[in-house]
């Protein structure tokens, strides 16, 4: 069984992701000095974000240690509405000491694979280390469809093995995004799954207890090694999940 944590509402799942964020980002900073972390879009981040901007959570954190990244990107400028940078800056980053070097977002407004090498780019010369980089903690979301990050069914992107970022055209959102590769994000210390609603709930047991389906449900290939996989949901996304 997957190491799970069902929440009675969205709101509990929320708080329980953002105190879990102050721990990693604890143990990190005592560990290594900083803490370096890959947030993801939506609106269970969205809410997340906003308890640790406020007190007393946000005084629990050393931001000027903290690092964030993304796990993927829209093409679209940083002021979109559909930009997952603005959403964490305008919930989180604006109401957190977190300097602006410690900011490491995808351009979306360049061009696709352009702003995959220079996420890529980005990431060596941070991390410095010949193998795949360790995130502290990736933050990761649950489509309908089972596509997690912008790693969507029967793309290629879930077959890169060496890039740590890619440009992928998803023809069902009709949109250019760069994402995470499976490599990175499996190389991560800690990965959670932010999973509410009840429009998550067949896709949640199909990705955890169906066939093992990766190129049809992406976030089965999601299996951190030797890190930590966790996923937080709600009581009304594990609805079809037997107990």
């Amino acid at each position: 069984m997957p190491d799970m944590t069902v929440l009675p509402d969205v709101d509990s799942l929320a708080e329980t992701a953002a105190r879990y964020f102050v721990d990693r980002a604890g143990e990190a900073i005592a560990r290594g000095g900083r803490f370096a972390v890959a947030l993801s879009g939506g609106s269970t981040p969205r809410a997340m974000f906003a308890r640790l901007a406020a007190t007393p959570l946000r005084e629990a954190v050393d931001w000027p240690r903290v690092h964030v990244f993304w796990g993927d990107e829209r093409m679209v400028g940083p002021d979109d509405e559909a930009s997952n940078f603005r959403m964490a800056r305008e919930t989180l980053l604006d109401a957190v000491n977190l300097p602006a070097a410690n900011i490491h977002r995808i351009r979306g407004e360049d061009r696709p694979a352009l702003a995959a090498l220079a996420c890529e780019l980005d990431l060596r010369d941070f991390f410095r280390t010949p193998h795949v980089p360790v995130f502290d903690l990736v933050l990761l979301g649950l489509g309908d469809n089972g596509h997690t990050a912008s790693l969507f069914p029967g793309t290629a992107a879930l077959c890169e093995k060496e890039r740590l970022a890619v440009a992928q055209y998803v023809e069902v959102v009709g949109q250019w995004r760069v994402t995470f590769t499976v490599p990175l994000i499996n190389a991560a210390a800690h990965v959670a799954f932010l999973v509410a609603g009840a429009g998550k709930a067949d896709v949640l047991q199909r990705v955890l207890h169906g066939p093992h389906e990766p190129e049809v449900l992406p976030a089965q290939l999601i299996q951190p090694m030797p890190g930590a996989l966790l996923w937080l949901v709600d009581a009304a996304a594990a609805g079809h999940l037997d107990t």
